[in-house]
Protein backbone atom coordinates (compact mmCIF):
# COMPACT_ATOMS: atom_id res chain seq x y z
CA UNK A 1 0.00 0.00 0.00
CA UNK A 2 2.75 2.23 0.56
CA UNK A 3 4.89 2.02 -2.79
CA UNK A 4 0.74 2.36 -4.64
CA UNK A 5 0.28 5.50 -2.34
CA UNK A 6 3.98 6.66 -2.92
CA UNK A 7 3.26 6.35 -6.79
CA UNK A 8 -0.22 8.24 -6.64
CA UNK A 9 2.33 10.73 -5.03
CA UNK A 10 4.68 11.21 -7.26
CA UNK A 11 2.06 11.26 -9.87
CA UNK A 12 0.38 13.86 -8.27
CA UNK A 13 3.16 16.52 -7.74
CA UNK A 14 3.86 15.88 -11.41
CA UNK A 15 0.61 17.07 -12.81
CA UNK A 16 0.71 19.50 -10.02
CA UNK A 17 4.11 21.03 -11.32
CA UNK A 18 2.48 21.03 -14.99
CA UNK A 19 -0.44 22.56 -14.26
CA UNK A 20 1.20 25.35 -12.38
CA UNK A 21 3.28 25.75 -15.40
CA UNK A 22 0.57 26.27 -17.61
CA UNK A 23 -1.15 29.12 -15.46
CA UNK A 24 -0.23 32.56 -16.54
CA UNK A 25 0.79 35.15 -14.41
CA UNK A 26 -0.82 38.54 -13.25
CA UNK A 27 1.41 40.11 -15.79
CA UNK A 28 0.24 38.24 -18.80
CA UNK A 29 -3.15 40.11 -19.68
CA UNK A 30 -0.99 43.52 -20.60
CA UNK A 31 0.49 41.49 -23.83
CA UNK A 32 -3.07 41.29 -24.93
CA UNK A 33 -3.84 45.55 -24.43
CA UNK A 34 -0.64 46.18 -26.77
CA UNK A 35 -1.73 43.97 -29.79
CA UNK A 36 -1.13 40.53 -28.96
CA UNK A 37 -4.50 39.41 -29.56
CA UNK A 38 -3.70 35.54 -29.50
CA UNK A 39 -3.64 35.36 -25.73
CA UNK A 40 -6.24 32.89 -24.15
CA UNK A 41 -7.28 31.38 -26.84
CA UNK A 42 -6.26 27.35 -26.40
CA UNK A 43 -8.51 27.53 -23.19
CA UNK A 44 -11.14 29.46 -24.99
CA UNK A 45 -12.05 33.12 -24.59
CA UNK A 46 -12.83 32.49 -21.25
CA UNK A 47 -9.36 32.05 -20.63
CA UNK A 48 -8.08 28.97 -18.29
CA UNK A 49 -8.30 30.90 -15.08
CA UNK A 50 -11.25 29.00 -13.92
CA UNK A 51 -10.32 24.92 -14.56
CA UNK A 52 -6.51 25.87 -13.98
CA UNK A 53 -7.28 27.28 -10.29
CA UNK A 54 -9.44 24.41 -9.52
CA UNK A 55 -8.01 21.89 -10.44
CA UNK A 56 -4.47 23.35 -9.03
CA UNK A 57 -6.14 23.92 -5.97
CA UNK A 58 -7.73 20.35 -5.87
CA UNK A 59 -4.10 18.63 -6.65
CA UNK A 60 -2.70 20.90 -4.28
CA UNK A 61 -5.41 19.01 -1.58
CA UNK A 62 -4.29 15.51 -2.51
CA UNK A 63 -1.27 16.35 -2.42
CA UNK A 64 -1.12 18.01 1.40
CA UNK A 65 -3.24 14.63 2.40
CA UNK A 66 -0.57 11.99 -0.01
CA UNK A 67 1.88 14.08 2.16
CA UNK A 68 0.56 13.41 5.78
CA UNK A 69 -0.58 9.64 4.84
CA UNK A 70 2.68 9.21 3.70
CA UNK A 71 4.54 10.90 6.35
CA UNK A 72 2.52 8.94 8.87
CA UNK A 73 3.06 5.20 7.57
CA UNK A 74 6.55 6.00 7.52
CA UNK A 75 6.81 6.74 11.09
CA UNK A 76 4.63 3.96 11.65
CA UNK A 77 6.89 1.16 10.57
CA UNK A 78 8.75 -1.27 12.91
CA UNK A 79 11.71 -2.22 11.22
CA UNK A 80 14.89 -2.33 13.73
CA UNK A 81 17.64 -2.18 11.14
CA UNK A 82 19.29 0.49 12.16
CA UNK A 83 22.68 0.33 13.57
CA UNK A 84 21.29 2.36 16.39
CA UNK A 85 19.07 -0.36 17.67
CA UNK A 86 21.24 -2.43 19.98
CA UNK A 87 23.13 0.07 21.91
CA UNK A 88 24.63 -2.61 24.47
CA UNK A 89 27.98 -3.20 25.43
CA UNK A 90 30.28 -5.27 23.25
CA UNK A 91 31.02 -8.63 24.59
CA UNK A 92 34.10 -8.55 23.72
CA UNK A 93 35.80 -4.96 24.62
CA UNK A 94 39.26 -4.50 23.41
CA UNK A 95 42.48 -3.90 25.72
CA UNK A 96 44.82 -1.23 25.36
CA UNK A 97 48.32 -1.54 26.76
CA UNK A 98 48.82 0.43 29.68
CA UNK A 99 50.41 3.37 29.04
CA UNK A 100 54.17 4.62 30.27
CA UNK A 101 54.34 5.51 33.99
CA UNK A 102 56.46 8.77 33.67
CA UNK A 103 56.41 10.84 36.47
CA UNK A 104 55.36 14.23 34.84
CA UNK A 105 55.03 17.30 37.05
CA UNK A 106 51.76 17.50 37.69
CA UNK A 107 51.59 20.89 36.36
CA UNK A 108 52.79 22.53 32.52
CA UNK A 109 53.78 25.73 34.74
CA UNK A 110 57.54 24.91 35.41
CA UNK A 111 58.62 25.50 39.18
CA UNK A 112 59.98 28.96 40.87
CA UNK A 113 63.07 27.96 42.39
Amino acid sequence: MYEILMIAFLVVALVLIGFIMLQQGKGADMGASFGSGASNTVFGSSGSGGFLTRATAGLAVVFFILSLVLGNLSTATDESSTDFSDLSVPKEEQQLPPADDKSEPESDVPPID
